[in-house]
């Protein structure tokens, strides 16, 4: 059966454990699925850069493509950069770009594998309060989508969920956690909606200085990799009827 290639599009950072964050998560994909060729392309400040490795794929023959953005949100990055950057790819490729990986149950359930690891149990859902913590958009679509992830979460058990960004949007960490010792909740633990390492997850971390529970990133977690699996499978039903047609 023909598989397009799978590029994960990563934004890239200046900090050293982004860019080693997101090649840990690939390889659990790849571990996954090991028939599955994937790639893995930064933005900016990492290499491979993204026009580099499309050039180097069409060079060496591929045609078919799924460029998967490695994004929890449709901001401005999946709705212009991303685009812009596939559209100058060599003509020859053909290549479908995936959704990006929110909102998916299986981030929420990766968001509570975090909060467990750092020491939650089921037993204190109900009297802990969580700030769910992104990166932050100027988007309003992306700051919605926040908001109703936060409303969903809530109805799962937990005392209460507060969405919180560390740019460009309010409230801060440091004011959700505010709100939730004001609240009462017994304990309140903080949980980076992000998937690495970097300038804005430090600033989230600085934020829950008040928390009791401080969640480490999403990163390698099986049920991101489990979610870029269901992006690709979702794209390339379009790539192969194409190839087919």
């Amino acid at each position: 059966m023909h598989r397009p290639v799978l590029l994960v599009i990563a934004h890239g950072s200046r900090d050293p454990r982004h860019a080693a964050t997101v090649h840990a998560l690939v390889r659990r994909v790849r571990s996954l699925r090991p028939e599955l060729r994937v790639e893995t392309g930064f933005l900016d400040f990492n290499i491979p850069s993204v026009p580099g490795v499309l050039d180097s794929l069409a060079t060496e023959g591929v045609r078919d493509v799924v460029a998967l953005p490695l994004l929890l949100t449709r901001a401005f990055h999946a709705k212009a950069d991303i685009p812009a950057v596939l559209a100058d790819a060599d003509p020859r490729l053909r290549i479908r770009q995936a959704d990006v990986l929110g909102p998916s149950p299986l981030l929420l359930a990766a968001l509570e594998r975090r909060l467990y690891e750092a020491g939650l149990t089921p037993a204190d859902k109900s009297s802990t309060g969580v700030v769910l913590a992104s990166a932050g958009s100027s988007d309003p679509e992306a700051i919605a989508v926040i908001a109703a992830i936060a409303r969903e979460w809530r109805h799962t058990g937990w005392c209460a969920v507060r969405p919180a960004f560390a740019s460009a949007s309010l409230p801060r960490t440091e004011d959700a956690v505010s709100e939730l010792l004001a609240l009462g909740c017994e304990r309140v633990a903080v949980a980076p909606y992000v998937l690495a390492p970097g300038f804005l997850p430090d600033r989230i971390a600085r934020g829950a200085a008040r928390a009791d529970v401080l969640a480490d990133v999403l990163g390698p977690a099986p049920e991101v990799a489990r979610v870029l699996l269901e992006r690709y499978d979702a794209a390339r039903v379009p790539v192969q009827a194409a190839v087919g047609a």
